[in-house]
């Protein structure tokens, strides 16, 4: 099942990377994934959320600009990047926002009760 981030209170940011696969997939999923997991050792990460239907969005939550800085500049994902632009990617953006306000919404499964005789 996805999972949605657990972020802290806000203020914090955003990283939101939208792109548009090519049809070439050598070492993406592996690549990926070691991003995914390189990103969880850096100083300042919170969390991240993906999905791909066509379009892939991905969401990654920072502490501060400092910490997204320094992403940006590791050496793995300098190299992934690299590989990006040659191979996977035919298009993406990148943007980075300033989280204000942060809510949500979790619906917990009732419980079932026991059965009582009447």
């Amino acid at each position: 099942m996805p999972q949605i981030a657990n972020t802290p209170r806000p203020p914090y940011y955003t990283v939101i990377f939208t792109s548009v696969r090519t049809e070439q997939d050598d070492d993406y999923a592996q690549t990926a994934a070691r991003m995914l997991e390189l990103a969880a050792e850096q100083e300042g990460f919170l969390g991240v959320e993906s999905a791909r239907d066509g379009l892939g969005i991905t969401l990654s939550y920072w502490r501060d600009l400092d910490a997204i800085h320094r992403w940006k500049q590791q050496s793995e994902h300098l190299d992934a990047q690299r590989r990006g632009r040659s191979d996977w990617y035919a298009q993406y953006r990148v943007r980075i926002a300033r989280v204000e306000r942060d809510y949500s919404f979790d619906a917990q499964p009732v419980a079932a009760q026991p059965h009582q005789p009447g």
